[in-house]
């Protein structure tokens, strides 16, 4: 079963899942508007984000490093053991994979199955994905 390729979505299925993005980006943002500066300042610490990259990653959506943690997983990493290990890499590799320009062909090659090996060409998070595949304590298989 999963060696079965995943069939490309048709075009309403695009269309539901780009709209059901966007209402909760929308969502996200306007709960982000309705907080006083000093609260978005706080978060944003909290994250270890400036206040514009806590902004710029809410608009995003709470999807926007999807891809990162489906590769994880097709790599056979813990995302939570990793996250729990490499907090500070983790959360960078979660806004590298939000700005990431490469998207359509992650998702293409995460679909197919060539993103397990084509990876390092095009993923901003290939350095520390390779190096997290290499420690025993954060593989999950």
């Amino acid at each position: 079963m999963d060696n079965m390729v995943a069939t490309p979505e048709n075009l309403t299925d695009r269309l539901k899942r780009w709209c059901t993005t966007a209402w909760e980006a929308l969502g996200e943002a306007k709960l982000l508007a309705s907080l006083d500066d000093e609260t978005v300042k706080l978060l944003a610490q909290d994250c270890a984000l400036s206040e514009q990259e806590l902004r710029d990653l809410i608009r995003k959506g709470p999807h926007a490093a999807d891809e990162m943690l489906k590769l994880m997983k097709l790599l056979g990493i813990d995302a939570a053991e990793a996250k729990l290990a490499e907090p500070a890499e983790f959360r960078e590799m979660h806004v590298t994979c939000a700005h990431c320009r490469e998207k359509s062909r992650c998702r293409r090659e995460l679909a197919n199955g060539m993103a397990k090996t084509d990876f390092p060409e095009y993923c901003g998070n290939a350095d520390l994905l390779l190096d997290m595949r290499a420690r025993p304590e954060l593989r999950s298989e």
